[in-house]
């Protein structure tokens, strides 16, 4: 029963990233860009969970921390950029 879960959960996060990109393709701001994006970081993360969980290894969960840790801190620069001009002090 896990495994059709597992199927299911892949192809509903396959359809939201398809969604985000599409999301960017058409957007109007920059900032709906920004946030789609930072949407399409966090299905990309759960599916690296499940591809984890279905091969049963633990090294795709340390993979997605770094991702993780990496699109945070992309979002937060870029968000930064766009108010201030400017990145680094």
């Amino acid at each position: 029963m896990i495994e059709y879960a597992i199927y299911f959960a892949f192809a509903c996060f396959g359809a939201a990233i398809m969604m985000c990109l599409w999301r960017i393709i058409t957007a109007d701001g920059v900032g709906t860009r920004v946030l789609a994006l930072d949407t399409m970081v966090i299905n990309t993360i759960a599916l690296m969970i499940l591809y984890g969980i279905q091969l049963g290894s633990e090294i795709f969960f340390e993979a997605a921390m770094i991702i993780a840790m990496l699109g945070f801190v992309s979002t937060v620069a870029y968000a930064r950029f766009m108010l201030r001009g400017n990145i680094i002090e």
